[in-house]
């Protein structure tokens, strides 16, 4: 009985356009600007209690702080590795809209305009950024086509 040989699945010619066209999408202006902009929003959140002055609210504090760093964890790898990183953007998304709602969640009667304010600003830019982290690779070669292909004149 002979051998077959079966090339791996990472040969693939479809598997191999789908990692091309994900490397192409992380080096596109707006990739890096959404990257850039999502480390700045992580970075805030992360320090927003002692930016917005609501440190003394320690749970709300810590919170803010874990989640800032995990954001920035999250989103923080589309330079490098988009095709591996992209679907982390939903749980990235899911950091901005649980950071909108833990002053009443994690502080209670405590959340202040301060805090209140801080957290709803960070959280819909966060989650803002983080959508616009997943729609990278469909909008990659701004022509709209998603094919990552030249437009032909006609």
């Amino acid at each position: 009985m002979a051998s077959v040989h079966r090339p791996s699945i990472d040969e693939h010619p479809d598997l191999i356009e789908l990692r091309a066209a994900h490397d192409r999408a992380a080096v596109t202006p707006r990739a890096q600007a959404i990257e850039a902009l999502a480390l700045v929003a992580g970075l805030y959140l992360a320090a927003s209690p002692w930016i917005a002055g609501f440190n003394g609210f320690t749970s709300l504090a810590v919170t803010n702080l874990i989640c800032g760093i995990a954001y920035m964890l999250l989103l923080g790898g589309f330079g490098t590795s988009y095709e591996r990183t992209h679907s982390m953007a939903w749980a990235a998304a899911a950091i901005g809209v649980w950071t909108c709602f833990a002053p009443w969640v994690v502080s209670g009667d405590l959340a202040h305009t301060r805090s209140v304010t801080s957290n709803l600003i960070t959280g819909v830019v966060a989650t803002l950024l983080a959508l616009a982290a997943t729609s990278v690779a469909t909008f990659r070669t701004g022509d709209g086509s998603g094919t990552g292909k030249p437009r032909t004149m006609r």
